[in-house]
């Protein structure tokens, strides 16, 4: 059985391990710096395995050196924003988190697949790569999976019919101006520019970019923890099953629309080489123009980011 490690054992670690473990993919090591979290939240997941029918084995570590042979480690530690921040106020604060995690993946799973949930997730993307010197390849961001399976309910609770039949594409930054692709979002085939007008599409814009701002209203003292769970667990399965998805990510480009240098989410092929290709799409002007803008405002961040840490 193949083995994932997950570096965080708070709401989206341990939901992560769970949906894992439900799908039957790999054995799972839930690791947390706070002795005993990760020991006893794996031990409760293991007590539900004869209810919920999964027999792979969850096991808790408060020792790093135990992500040794991981096919995938997901890196969910840090701070998450309460009301009123935005993803970016926690990057200085996460980024002391992710640093050492980072030398540790190096050091302990050279090979292994890297998935950044922590927040802000594409300068976390980006640094990630910087800091562990692995390729491109072998190191995502959850985001784009995320902000698509959220675009994908809110277009089937606006028309009514079951959110399997939707697909459904979102790029750029995981911030204000994420880009919904609208013209590659179809219902049972059908594009959703045929099923809905222009101004319906552009409530659908702002539902989506402002989804998990609207669930840290709600929460006060969290931020969504299921939804970004099961799209690790999706990517997850995906890696490690080599399943050859089509799948919106963070990614670091090297010239791909005209951009290079920064992590943004686009359209890639993933599988048991990770990123396995980037796609260009068809974009409108308009669109183009908005994905630009979009790697823009990430650029400043993330290129301020690594000249503090000397990666550049």
């Amino acid at each position: 059985m193949k083995k994932v490690s997950i570096v965080g054992s708070g709401n989206v670690g341990t939901n992560a391990a769970f949906y894992i473990a439900e799908k039957r993919v790999a054995d799972v090591l839930l690791v947390d710096v706070i002795e005993g979290l990760a020991e006893g939240k794996s031990l409760d997941l293991m007590e539900a395995a004869p209810i919920r029918g999964y027999d792979i084995g969850i096991r808790g570590s408060s020792s790093i050196e135990d992500i040794r042979g991981s096919e995938v480690v997901v890196i969910a530690a840090g701070k998450v924003r309460l009301p009123g921040m935005r993803r970016e106020d926690v990057l200085e604060e996460n980024t002391q988190i992710v640093a050492p995690i980072c030398e540790d993946i190096a050091r302990f799973a050279s090979d292994a697949i890297v998935i950044v949930v922590t927040e802000p997730v594409d300068a976390l993307t980006h640094f990630t790569m910087k800091k562990t010197g692995f390729k491109r390849e072998k190191v995502m961001g959850v985001a784009g999976v995320l902000d698509s399976v959220r675009l994908r309910y809110f277009i089937s609770r606006k028309l009514g019919v079951s959110p399997l039949d939707v697909t459904a594409m979102v790029l750029a930054g995981h911030h204000d101006y994420m880009m919904p692709v609208f013209q590659y979002c179809r219902v049972a085939g059908i594009p959703i520019t045929e099923l809905l007008p222009k101004k319906e599409l552009n409530d659908l814009r702002k539902q989506v970019r402002n989804a998990g701002g609207e669930i840290v209203s709600y929460l006060k003292t969290g931020s969504a923890f299921y939804a970004p769970a099961a799209s690790v667990a999706e990517m997850v399965e995906v890696i490690v099953r080599d399943k050859k998805r089509i799948l919106s990510v963070p990614a670091y480009l090297q010239g791909e629309y005209g951009i290079d240098g920064i992590c943004l989410g686009v359209t890639i092929l993933l599988g048991a080489q990770g990123v396995e290709r980037i796609f260009e799409l068809r974009l409108t002007e308009e669109q183009t123009s908005a994905l630009k803008y979009s790697a823009s405002v990430l650029e400043e961040m993330q290129k301020k980011m690594l000249k503090t840490w000397g990666l550049n």
